[in-house]
């Protein structure tokens, strides 16, 4: 039975990506790559996929990821819209964050030696910055793009050589952010909150444009982040939470995690002295309960009657994105792919996020299944 449903889902997702495909060939072979990404695999690459499809060689599914005919960026919309549809929530929070793939040479799209998180130091890798579902009937990854450092954009021969169109111009990360939010938005996805790491919330032209676009956000900054008080004068995040009482600290959990709830001590100071109609804006804090000197900063924007429960709320779900990132590596093959181009990245990471929809939807149904069978007995 479960494994009719899955297949049932699978074959459900199949026809709503079905007219990105021009042909019939591509069409089924994108069905038997998504099918392969989520197989016991050790490696899932143009020669093993091919090999559980039944094919010869890996030329089909090469051919389908560098040269066949379909609509990548359709196939992406039609991801984030059967997410928004299976997963949906008016309280839904998008998450941004980026993940490196480790990669040899210098010849694959956006490569060079640069910091990725994924390894925590500097790697020779390419950067893809996602965007990420997160409801509480499960998360996804909606949205992507391949940065592209200035190294790769001053130089549009190599450019060429990698496949990349000349009308892709440099672009920082929280750019490529801000682009993939306005496409969430044109689609009317259903969400209520934002949130991102340091790397984009101390992000000022960020939080602009979020705040002109009514985007509730949490969003982590550094402890030497400038802000504008109440008073109107400026003071660093760490000066501002420095000032608080004892009793302006409340012990919230942020959320169950890998050993148990996420316990720690919260505050928050309003900030800004021009607040719109009912909007607010806060510096949250986030301590530590066995280091006190630990702590964590974030820049909120939203409802003004939201509580700091709300807030330390969103703070916690980021790590949404995390579990998305280690799930598409370890279940969808997000990172197991050899390719260099620019539009064959696109078409395996499109691929593996549209693998990673399907199990999060497959999840939902068994969870409603086994819900159904509870009230039953």
């Amino acid at each position: 039975m479960v494994v009719d449903v899955v297949a049932a889902e699978l074959d459900s997702l199949h026809a709503r990506v079905g007219g990105r495909f021009t042909r019939s060939e591509p069409r089924s072979r994108a069905r038997e790559y998504v099918s392969g990404l989520v197989a016991g695999l050790e490696r899932k690459n143009g020669w093993t996929l091919a090999e559980r499809a039944g094919e010869v060689g890996p030329d089909g599914m090469q051919r389908l990821l560098r040269r066949a005919d379909w609509d990548i960026d359709g196939v992406r919309d039609d991801i984030r819209g059967y997410v928004a549809e299976r997963l949906g929530d008016r309280d839904a929070v998008l998450i941004a964050d980026d993940t490196g793939f480790l990669k040899k040479g210098v010849r694959s799209a956006g490569v060079q030696r640069q910091y990725s998180g994924t390894a925590g130091r500097t790697e020779n890798c390419q950067i893809g910055v996602f965007l990420a579902y997160a409801s509480h009937h499960g998360h996804a990854l909606v949205d992507r793009e391949l940065y592209l450092p200035e190294s790769w954009t001053g130089d549009r021969g190599r450019c060429r050589a990698a496949g990349i169109p000349d009308e892709v111009e440099f672009a920082t990360k929280p750019r490529l952010v801000m682009a993939m939010l306005e496409r969430a938005l044109a689609a009317k996805t259903p969400f209520r909150w934002f949130t991102a790491d340091e790397a984009y919330g101390q992000v000022k032209y960020l939080r602009f444009w979020l705040e002109q676009h009514d985007i509730a956000h949490v969003l982590a900054t550094r402890r030497n982040d400038t802000l504008v008080t109440t008073g109107m004068r400026q003071a660093r995040a760490d000066e501002l939470v420095g000032t608080l009482p004892p009793r302006a600290w409340q012990r919230i959990s942020a959320g169950a995690g890998a050993h148990g709830p996420r316990d720690y001590d919260w505050a928050r100071v309003p900030i800004r002295i021009l607040w719109e109609p009912g909007r607010g804006h806060w510096l949250l804090a986030r301590r530590s309960v066995s280091d006190p000197a630990e702590i964590a900063y974030y820049v909120c924007y939203g409802p003004r009657r939201c509580t700091i429960a709300d807030l330390a709320w969103i703070a916690g779900t980021r790590w949404r994105i995390e579990e998305c990132f280690q799930q598409a590596k370890n279940e969808a093959g997000l990172d197991h792919y050899q390719v260099r181009s620019w539009r064959a990245w696109y078409a395996h990471i499109t691929l593996s996020m549209l693998a990673l929809a399907w199990l999060a939807s497959v999840k939902v149904i068994a969870a409603k299944g086994e819900s159904s069978t509870a009230i039953e007995t």
